[in-house]
């Protein structure tokens, strides 16, 4: 085992980055197992010339299939951490991640590699089962995204199928213009008393004599302007917010969402408050089954008395004020020291060549 360590050194390779084993109950392992294995591969190359006892060596093919199951499994892997995490992901999140893994499994039915194309056929037949139908509801959040809108499902759809491409995008926009309707009707006479006590705490916060007189007359003349803007030709909010531009995507990754809708409540005051029940539709179970998960280290043998509402309130004050970290244990699992390098190696060769 010395001579391993000796080859990684020899390559290079940060030795901090670890192997992974396989294991058999946690599916994302294999993904782990493959890209840690392909960083050392220079180190197994010098092995396989120093150590005359290491029989279960790689050849050149192996190792490049190696790479493209990684590659295959890498989106797979990101979606889940994104979905499956311990954070509360916005249902905008949702279409476009459903859409990404069809894609992903149609591009690769026809893999020239076999194992690739009978992973997709079969990870393709549980999508069909449980995915054939992407949820509606959960499409307006697509919609509601300001960097996406109705065409991101237009560009969706179409990739998918071209032929049924229209009557879905027509379907969702018509379902979202009733939810829309729904809203309005029901929020007709609240949003003038919203805009006008937000409008008060304003002037409040700010000082009665703390802006010029010529400054309120211009700031006057910009709200009639902008209000009679955004009424023009009888149009909604939904539609204006559709025809508006879309937002950017090089604003980066961590967009909010929310804050946007937010920002735009004054613009939009039915549309934003419809747009953030839609979007805190939790679209995964995981968060919340994490907040009592840790049930066992509230509840301990020193504390058996608690009642039950005290229980609750304890768990879900925790998770307000700190959120969730992922237990150190949960990554380590996964991770072998050098001794077992070998092992996970000839586990590695025996999976791929088979």
């Amino acid at each position: 085992m010395i001579k391993f360590q000796d080859c990684v050194e020899q390559a290079g390779i940060d030795t901090s980055i670890g192997l992974r084993m396989d294991v058999s109950t946690r599916w994302n392992s294999t993904y782990l197992m493959l890209e840690s294995a392909l960083k050392y591969e220079k180190a197994f190359d010098i092995l396989q010339v120093l150590d005359r006892n290491y029989k279960h060596i790689l050849s050149q093919e192996e190792w490049r299939r190696g790479e493209r199951i990684c590659e295959f499994l890498e989106p797979f892997y990101d979606t889940t951490n994104m979905i499956s995490g311990s954070s509360y992901p916005t249902s905008n999140l949702y279409f476009m991640q459903v859409w990404k893994i069809e894609c992903i499994l149609n591009e690769n039915l026809c893999s020239d590699d076999d194992v690739i194309r009978d992973m997709s056929m079969r990870m393709k037949e549980k999508f069909d089962k449980y995915w054939n139908q992407y949820s509606v509801v959960l499409a307006f959040g697509a919609i509601l995204d300001p960097r996406l809108k109705l065409v991101f499902l237009e560009f969706c759809y179409s990739k998918l199928d071209l032929s049924t491409s229209y009557d879905k995008v027509r379907n969702v926009r018509e379902k979202i213009e009733k939810l829309y309707e729904e809203y309005a009707s029901n929020l007709k006479g609240s949003s003038c008393s919203l805009s006008s006590n937000k409008s008060n705490i304003l002037h409040k916060s700010r000082g009665e004599g703390s802006m010029p007189k010529k400054s309120k007359l211009y700031i006057r003349e910009f709200e009639m302007f902008e209000n009679e803007s955004m009424y023009v030709a009888g149009k909604s909010e939904l539609e204006l917010y559709l025809d508006e531009p879309k937002v950017k995507f090089g604003q980066g990754e961590d967009f909010d969402v929310l804050s946007y809708w937010k920002l735009n409540e004054s613009r939009f005051p039915t549309l934003s408050i419809m747009a953030r029940d839609v979007l805190s539709i939790p679209i995964t179970t995981v968060a919340s089954e994490s907040a009592f998960s840790i049930g066992g280290r509230v509840l301990t043998k020193y504390r058996s008395s608690t009642l039950p509402e005290n229980l609750q309130m304890l768990i879900c004050t925790r998770n307000w004020l700190h959120g969730f970290t992922l237990n150190p244990d949960d990554e380590d699992d996964c991770k072998i020291t050098h001794e077992e390098a070998l092992t996970a190696e000839s586990q590695g060769a025996s999976r791929i060549s088979n």
